[in-house]
C-alpha cells in the first residue's frame, strides 16, 4: 500500500493504513459500528430466548397434565410475543448506543443504554491490542478489538462490532502511533 501524508498529520508522519480510518475531532459524531453487528446482537438475543421458550412449553405441558384451567399457549405465546419485541428492539437500541472516535492520539469508546460509559484511551497507555473473532463474529465478518492499557481500573477496553479488516487497520494505526511515540 502506498504511503501518503494525511492533511492532519505533522510533516514526516505516515498516513493511516486505511483511508476508512481518519482522525476525528471531539465535536464530530461517533463512528457507527459495522451493520452486521446489529444482526449478530439479534441472533444472540434469539439464543437467549430459546431455552426460556422451551421452559415455557414444558411448564404448559406439566400444567395441562395436572388439569390446570390455563388455556394452551398462554404462557408460551406471551413469552414468544415478548421475545419478538425484544429481539427487534433491544439489539437496535444497543447498536445505536455504541460508537467510537479515533483521533491522532486516542480512541474514545461510547456504550450503554441505561448505564452510559464514555471511555477515552490515550495511545501512550496502550500495552497491547487484540483483535478477536468468535464463530458467529467470523460468520458475519466482524471482530472485537481489545486495547489493554497500563493501570488497574478499566485496564482493558473492548470495541466490538468492527469489520474484521477495519479492526486490523485500526490496530496497525495504533501500533504505528505507539512506535512513533517511543522513538
Amino acid at each position: 500500500m502506498e504511503s501518503t501524508l494525511s492533511p492532519a498529520a505533522p510533516a514526516g508522519a505516515q498516513s493511516l493504513p486505511s483511508e476508512r480510518i481518519r482522525p476525528v475531532a471531539d465535536g464530530e459524531e461517533l463512528t457507527a459500528l459495522h451493520p452486521s453487528y446489529k444482526t449478530l446482537l439479534r441472533l444472540q438475543t434469539v439464543f437467549v430466548f430459546i431455552p426460556i421458550l422451551i421452559g415455557a412449553l414444558i411448564a404448559e405441558a406439566i400444567l395441562a397434565a395436572e388439569g390446570a384451567p390455563i388455556p394452551s399457549g398462554v404462557i408460551a405465546g406471551s413469552l414468544l410475543l415478548l421475545a419478538i419485541v425484544l429481539v427487534i428492539r433491544i439489539p437496535q437500541r444497543r447498536f445505536a448506543a455504541r460508537g467510537y472516535q479515533m483521533s491522532d492520539d486516542r480512541l474514545r469508546v461510547v456504550r450503554g443504554i441505561l448505564w452510559r460509559s464514555d471511555t477515552v484511551v490515550p495511545f501512550g497507555r496502550v500495552q497491547h491490542i487484540d483483535v478477536d473473532q468468535g464463530p458467529l463474529e467470523r460468520a458475519f465478518g466482524i471482530a472485537t478489538m481489545t486495547l489493554h492499557t497500563a493501570g488497574t481500573h478499566n485496564a482493558s477496553v473492548d470495541l466490538p462490532g468492527l469489520g474484521e479488516e477495519h479492526a486490523r487497520d485500526m490496530r496497525e494505526e495504533i501500533r504505528a502511533h505507539i512506535k512513533r511515540e517511543s522513538l
